[in-house]
């Protein structure tokens, strides 16, 4: 037998593998009536591809698989345990609800970037902020103009690694540079809880934290953060100290037609805003700040500069495209319009949580009123990125409640508030949203 096979010129053997491998593919695709998970032939060869570049990322509470390739290849999702009993983590504000869209769209905010492109460290030299992409701040200035939610003429425009480096580069450019000691920091309660643990965690000597703005009474000068709508309480706000020699920062993170109507351009000295909440693109790490004092944008690049020397490139030309995007399909007669799809969502998810809310008899939401909004030419109900949740009657801890029933929450003691309150995330994909009003319904 050996000394046969031995003899079996090398063609014949080739041939026969050939064969094998056709027979075993044509099987396979009639046994899944011609395609494999919904693509066909080309399919298969595409995803067999992408397979081999697939990496696993994610915590042990939710992970998911992301190819390495572009073009809307596979992403599953998986969270620990599984099933309908698995834990379920709405602490943070994770915009995956906004997969959805970004897969309809396609490869329509693709970019392809050479090797050659984005070298350099300097963007435009003769900008205030050096480091930022013209591309980028042209898309900015434009979806503010269409949306109508910010003033931008005589304006600075500060690119950062997310709404979180700005923050803490308004915070540097606006305290006294002298050496006088730290300027105080306040922000009218429920604040949002990652502004304080910023400050607490940096140990700044130019400022401290001071606590609730709507009781400060120190005097000298100070900062106060306005955050509209509001994290957690998607409450549309003002400033609360009740006299002058305040710098105010606004964080208008959530200010888009998705979660709020859209009454006023925001017109302020200094507006932040970000990508992670306007697109849902939290990944890319990408925020602006608008400013008007050139000296404080200044101020607030230099920091930007020291501490990351500049902005990813790369980051800025996929936000520069995606909201190029966003834009071009902004009117409302279009079929891939991203605020209105988000605000659909945002409105259908709203209505399911009030209707869990009324059948489980044991939490409380709060009311807004309905208002017309400029851009969408219509008038409905603030419907926040977040829930703040109010556990009624005898619940004391919220938090610990529903962290007995799987569900991780974040306690209103993280805000200023009673630990009776707990912050929800309302962006999170549709299956684990859909399991959490489920679950909160029958408790």
């Amino acid at each position: 037998m050996g000394k046969e096979m031995r003899g079996w010129p090398w063609r014949n053997l080739l041939g026969l593998s050939v064969a094998l491998n056709v027979g075993l593919l044509l099987k396979l695709v009639i046994e899944r009536g011609g395609y494999w998970g919904g693509e066909n032939l080309n399919g298969i060869c595409h995803f067999e591809k992408q397979r081999s570049e697939v990496v696993v990322i994610g915590s042990p509470e939710k992970a998911y698989l992301s190819t390495g390739g572009g073009g809307g290849g596979p992403v599953v999702s998986a969270a620990a345990g599984g099933g309908d009993d698995r834990v379920i983590n709405l602490d943070q504000g994770d915009p995956t609800m906004y997969e959805k869209f970004w897969r309809q769209a396609g490869d329509k905010a693709t970019i392809v970037i050479p090797g050659w492109q984005a070298v350099s460290y300097f963007s435009d030299p003769n900008n205030v902020c050096w480091f930022l992409e013209p591309q980028l701040e042209k898309e900015i200035l434009r979806v503010h103009r269409i949306i109508g939610n910010a003033v931008t003429d005589d304006r600075y425009v500060v690119v950062g690694t997310g709404s979180t480096q700005l923050f803490q580069a308004a915070l540097y450019a606006l305290s006294p540079q002298d050496g006088t000691g730290p300027i105080s920091v306040v922000s009218a309660t429920p604040y949002y809880s990652f502004h304080r643990q910023v400050i607490d965690y940096i140990k700044s000597g130019l400022y401290s934290w001071a606590g609730d703005a709507e009781s400060f009474s120190d005097e000298g000068p100070y900062i106060e953060i306005v955050t509209s709508p509001n994290n957690p309480d998607g409450v549309m706000r003002q400033s609360m100290v009740n006299r002058s020699g305040g710098m105010l920062i606004h964080d208008f993170a959530y200010y888009w037609p998705q979660y709020t109507p859209i009454t006023h351009a925001a017109d302020h000295d200094l507006m932040l805003f970000t990508a992670s909440k306007s697109s849902g693109h939290a990944g890319m790490r990408v925020g602006w700040a608008l400013v008007k004092d050139k000296g404080v944008a200044k101020r607030m690049a230099k920091f930007i500069e020291l501490s990351s020397i500049g902005v990813s490139k790369d980051s800025q030309l996929r936000a520069a495209k995606i909201l190029q995007v966003v834009s071009d399909r902004s009117g409302y007669a279009s079929g891939l319009n991203l605020f209105e799809f988000s605000r659909n969502q945002m409105a259908q998810r709203w209505e399911r949580l009030k209707r869990a809310v009324e059948d489980s008899g044991l939490f409380s939401l709060p009311e807004f009123p309905s208002e017309f909004c400029n851009y969408s030419k219509r008038s409905f109900k603030s419907q926040p990125a977040f829930a703040w949740l109010k556990c009624e009657g005898e619940i004391e801890d919220c938090e610990s409640f529903l962290r007995e029933k799987k569900i991780l929450t974040r306690g209103g003691k993280h805000f200023g508030m009673s630990p009776k309150y707990v912050r929800i995330s309302m962006l999170d994909r549709d299956d684990t949203f859909h399991l959490f009003v489920k679950r909160l319904s029958t408790m």
